[in-house]
């Protein structure tokens, strides 16, 4: 089964870690809610800069923070415009959309949708 995924990477304070988790888990909820199949957040404790590229040159991580790796599983794109667009009209939500409110940078940070291509499973 193909599925399609949202991919959003965010440089985080870590002073402001426990506020980033309140939000990212309200978020994941509402993504629930309205029919997205699996949510993740992780953070960063092994992201190395690059020679070229990397996780910390492309958000401009700064020596306070780290990287938040969120995910968002739904069950085909069709599916993710629709569960996205009601997440964002989402009225629990409102508050947290504030761009002043958010703690984090949100310049840098970067997301993208992502057809699988390739969907393996322990015990399948």
């Amino acid at each position: 089964m193909s599925h399609y995924i949202d991919a959003i990477v965010i440089p985080v304070p870590r002073a402001n870690l426990d506020i980033y988790k309140r939000m990212s888990a309200e978020w994941g909820n509402a993504h629930l809610r309205h029919g997205a199949l699996y949510y993740s957040d992780s953070i960063s404790d092994d992201a190395q800069p690059g020679k070229i590229t990397s996780f910390p040159q492309a958000v401009q991580l700064k020596d306070d923070e780290v990287i938040a790796l969120a995910w968002v599983v739904y069950r085909n794109k069709e599916e993710r415009d629709r569960i996205s667009k009601a997440v964002m009209e989402d009225p629990q939500l409102k508050e947290s959309m504030d761009p002043s409110k958010m703690p984090f940078d949100g310049k840098r940070m970067f997301w993208g949708g992502f057809e699988t291509i390739i969907g393996l499973s322990a015990g399948q």
